[in-house]
This record gives structure tokens, sequence and C-alpha cells, in this order.
């Protein structure tokens, strides 16, 4: 089959497009990057939000897979993200359907629907948490991503949304989803969080959008977690992995927040970044906890050992993106 690919050179773009050559389909990159030496891959330079690019890149594609996207808590980059998830794919899946696709898969994220003030485990049966990620510009345009797939999908479209989690594993270079865990190895995170998070291995999700290519219904969303965890447990298991010692203080969550805002406000005065940005505070405030028991049954999603996957993400880190 020929499959155009999208974000593959992303972090699970990188653990996908194996899997797809692997399964013996013909695939087809558009990236903004040029082709690297070596690579076999049919491979189109250019943009998403271009429409030259992507009506060149759906010619003659049976599929596709969207994973291109911005990965970020800085609300400056909200513009962006907008362009990137609401605009891009608007304009991919009209050409995708100009083209005669037979089948696009979405790579959305669970923030659309499992983020909460309190502790509860979210299914796709619940509505999208918009008051409780309104200040926070990536989950908000992810929203709008997904609610443009799935109209487009009552119209006829066959698109298929899958929820990933967060990304852990190895492989990512650019720090888009592993960034946390760097930053805990670096001690940049003083104060243990009052939440918790869902995790998943990124070569388990990436099982699961292959599988998605003939699998799941369209216009329906697909949750994928390998594990809940609160904060504590979380970094405590980071900690055993690592010698690195948890988040030493404990501070009352409005504390935390205005804290963070100080210091972020302090940092861009003084040129420079954050060491922890009042976005990701305010996150570790909440529960992101999940229920992928639907990506079990329809795309057969499993998800490995949470303690390979946090084992193996610290390996990486350490090897490629820490200071020796």
């Amino acid at each position: 089959m020929k499959v155009l690919v999208t974000g593959a050179t992303g972090f699970l773009g990188g653990a996908l497009v194996p899997l797809l050559v692997e399964a013996g389909h013909d695939v087809r990159v558009l990236a903004r990057g040029a082709q690297p030496e070596g690579s076999r891959l049919d491979w189109l330079q250019g943009d998403v939000r271009d429409a030259a690019s992507v009506e060149r890149a759906v010619a003659g594609a049976e599929a596709v897979y969207h994973l291109a996207g911005l990965v970020s808590r800085d609300p400056r980059e909200a513009r962006k993200m907008y362009e990137l998830h609401v605009d891009a794919t608007r304009l991919l899946l009209g050409a995708a359907g100009r083209a005669g696709v037979k089948r696009i898969v979405l790579a959305s994220s669970s923030g659309t629907i499992g983020v909460s003030k309190e502790r509860r485990v979210a299914t796709e049966e619940d509505d999208y948490p918009i008051e409780v990620v309104g200040r926070w510009p990536y989950y908000l345009s992810k929203i709008y991503e997904e609610k443009i797939a799935i109209e487009h999908a009552r119209r006829g479209l066959p698109v298929v949304v899958l929820n990933p989690s967060l990304l852990l594993g190895p492989g990512d270079a650019r720090l888009s989803s592993t960034h946390d865990v760097w930053r805990f190895l670096m001690k940049r995170i003083p104060a243990m969080p009052r939440g918790g998070l869902s995790f998943v291995d990124v070569r388990d999700a990436a099982a699961a959008f292959l599988a998605a290519l003939t699998r799941g219904a369209p216009g329906q969303r697909h949750l994928l977690g390998g594990a809940n965890m609160d904060f504590t447990k979380f970094f405590a298991r980071l900690s055993r992995l690592s010698g690195v010692p948890a988040p030493p203080l404990r501070l009352p969550s409005p504390v935390k927040v205005l804290a963070a805002h100080a210091l972020e406000r302090w940092a861009h005065r003084s040129g420079r970044e954050p060491d922890l940005d009042a976005a990701s505070v305010e996150m570790g405030e909440h529960w992101f906890f999940i229920d992928s028991s639907k990506a079990e049954r329809v795309l057969g999603f499993k998800a490995r050992d949470p303690y390979e996957t946090l084992s193996e993400t610290v390996r990486y880190l350490r090897e490629h993106l820490l200071p020796r």
C-alpha cells in the first residue's frame, strides 16, 4: 500500500515508519528537512501548511498518517501550534478527500480527553476538557484538530483518531515528549507535583498506529496509555532507576503555581528560559489518567512493562542528551 506519513522525522514517526516498511508498505514522507543520506523512502521536501506541498504528497496515496505537529507548553508558540494542528490538518484532510485516500490515521493526544482537576480515569466517552486545558495552547489546538477530523469522518472521510498519552522510551532526540524525565535527571524539578500522568512506550504506540491502518472505526477516538501513575510513584521509580533523588519539596498547589509564574517572569526578564516553566507546574497539579481498554479490544494494543519503558528512557537520555 502507498502510505504518506507527515511528521515522520518525529519521535512517533521514527518508531512507526520502520514498522510500515517492514510490513511491506511503500512509504512516502512529507518533511521540511532534506532527505537523510542513505534513506530509501519516497521523500518529498515540503510543509504541511503549504497547499501545493500537500496536494503533491497525497497524489497517489492510498493511506495517510498525519503525525506532524508541535509539542510545546510555551504560550508564545500558540499561533504556530494552531497553524500546524488546525490549519494544516484541515488542508490535509481536504486534499486527502479529493485524492480518494482510503484511510487516514490522525495522531491526537490523550490530553483532548483525559485531563482533570481531580483524580479520575477518563475514557473515550468523556467530553473535551476545554475548561481545564483552555490556558494550554497545545491541548486546545489538538482539541480543535480532533473536532475537524471527526467532522470530516461524519461526512464520509475514513479518519481514525488515536490518542496516545505521554510518549516515553528511547529515540526522542528532540526531547519532544521526554523533556520532563530529562528535567528530573538534571534536578530541575524542585517540588513534587500533586497530580498524576499516563505514559506509553513509543514502540507500543507505533504498533497500535500500524494496526489502525486496517482496524478501528472512522470518526472514533482510541486512547493509548501504558500506565497511570501519581507523580510521587513516577518520580520514585525514576529515582530508583537513576540514583537521582525525587523532588524534595512538598508545597500547596497555589504556592507552587505562583512561584513558578514569578520565576518564569524573572527568567524572561533576564533573557533566558526558566528551568521549569509555569505551564508545566500547572499541568503537574492535574491528573491525566486514561483507560486503554478500547484500543486493546479494537486495535490489539498491548503495553509493555512500564518499568522497562522508564529504564530505557533514562538510558537513552543519559547516553545521548545529558552532559557527560
